[in-house]
């Protein structure tokens, strides 16, 4: 990746235009002012490394101020290449004490085999240390007994431990009352590259950034094409994008499904992954849907579950307290991956989408409130896309179209007066940047797109 970097700059290309497109929108230099320098070059490269591992990713700061609030086990839990295990490496490199155990190594895995004893032997517990070690376990979700043995970890040695444990939707959906964990860890999750997190990774006390920032239009415009997982954009390379996206893909549906769940039809579940990608956004029937599979209903809802848990996709159910004569349908669907949408207006919604369920994740899991996402409808056809309450009650309704030449929602003056919300948006793609906060105004409101989504996380 650097050697294409050093290739952008001598060989004619702006930052802008090659590899390097994080850190020409940092530094604003043309590739003239660098050639022949290759010892600029280096510097760039290692700024660019830097920026990949460290400055990009706001979970950085969310896990280090966990870590100096609490003692419980840190979850951290997401989709496949999302850059859960990058990160707990690089913040363990930066400590002076910090020890890694992968279930699918072997000898790492007859380690653990070997109960919490042998783990305390291995990151020497017995020796004296300013600080206590960090032990990242990653993918020990596979080992059977994992929660028995995260739980005789914790409780043997209580705060001498600082435990980051990663993995998939393995973690997160076992939870129930009687769980042997409970109040032994905090769990996060961790979302693709968003605009704010390009722009601006900082961790704030509130939820909302009240200055935005504007993002370079290639990086937008490859953040749309590309997704957000930190490969691809990176790179923002259509050929690698391409065998990246393939691979994903396989990962999926020939190992996690079948590794992890008891569906033997993986051709039928793949039909209805590709469905999905065409009717993102849209009432989800199920008769329809177990029609065109060749399927039971209750298959399809089994199955859609499945691909939900294991960040697939994710459903947005209707709103229906305090809407009179609201509609009660099936959820909408949308995928992790909005570069998987074929419809361009359709990828739009799903990348607002996208960045407003990370918004709820990170404001629940860091404390902040109750937070959750829904769509408005009811019986006059009269809509809304979207919905954030904030502990139980509605307060920012947001409308996505493509272009701010469409006039204002009249449906977005009724919602409002009925939810009482205290912010009503209607965003627009193609309008350029304002420097303004959004939520100064009540609206409703026709405002830019990026300029708002600048101001999630």
């Amino acid at each position: 990746m650097f050697d294409k970097l050093e290739e952008a700059l001598f060989g004619g290309l702006s930052l802008e235009e090659g590899p390097g497109l994080l850190v020409g929108a940092e530094v604003g230099f043309s590739s003239d002012y660098f050639k022949g320098n290759r010892k600029i070059v280096v510097t760039i490269c290692y700024i660019y490394r830097k920026m990949v591992v460290s400055m990009k990713r706001v979970y950085e700061k969310l896990i280090r101020e966990h870590f100096e609030q609490n003692r419980q086990m840190l979850f951290l839990v997401g989709p496949r290449q999302v850059g859960k295990t990058t990160l707990s490496l690089f913040l363990g490199e930066e400590s002076s004490d910090y020890f890694y155990f992968n279930w699918d190594n072997q000898d790492h895995r007859l380690t653990i085999l070997e109960g919490a004893k042998a783990i305390a032997q291995k990151v020497g517990l017995d020796r004296l240390s300013t600080s206590p070690p960090i032990v990242i376990f990653d993918e020990i979700h596979k080992y059977r007994k994992w929660k028995d043995f995260l739980k005789g970890l914790f409780d043997t040695y209580p705060q001498r431990l600082r435990i980051i444990v990663t993995g998939s939707a393995q973690l997160d959906v076992f939870r129930t009352n009687s769980d042997s964990l409970m109040g032994r860890y905090f769990l996060y999750r961790m979302h693709p590259l968003s605009i704010a997190e390009i722009t601006h990774p900082q961790l704030i006390k509130q939820e909302l950034n009240a200055k935005p920032s504007s993002i370079n239009p290639k990086i937008l415009e490859n953040l749309l094409k590309y997704g957000g997982f930190p490969e691809p954009i990176l790179k923002s390379n259509t050929q690698f994008y391409n065998r990246w996206k393939r691979l994903r893909h396989q990962q999926l549906f020939y190992e996690d499904i079948r590794s992890l769940t008891r569906i033997q039809e993986l051709a039928q579940i793949e039909i209805l992954a590709e469905l999905l990608r065409y009717q993102i956004g849209q009432l989800t029937s199920f008769s329809t849907l177990a029609r065109k599979v060749n399927v039971s209903i209750d298959t399809i809802r089994r199955w859609l579950i499945t691909l939900q848990a294991l960040y697939y996709c994710f459903s947005i159910k209707p709103w229906s307290k305090n809407i009179s004569r609201s509609l009660i349908k099936e959820p909408k669907f949308y995928l992790w991956d909005w570069s998987l949408a074929e419809n361009e207006g359709a990828k739009k919604e799903n990348f607002v989408a996208s960045h407003l369920l990370k918004a709820i994740h990170f404001w629940t899991d860091r404390g902040l409130g109750e937070y959750d996402l829904f769509f408005l409808r009811d019986k006059e056809k009269r809509e809304a896309d979207f919905l954030i309450t904030r502990n139980q009650k509605p307060w920012i309704i947001i409308e996505v179209k493509s272009s701010k030449n469409h006039s204002l929602s009249s449906a977005l003056y009724h919602f409002q007066a009925q939810l009482k919300a205290d912010h009503v948006f209607q965003l627009a793609f193609d309008m350029p940047y304002i420097d303004k906060n959004c939520f100064s105004e009540t609206g409703p409101i026709i405002v830019p797109a990026q300029t708002f989504l600048s101001q999630l996380v």
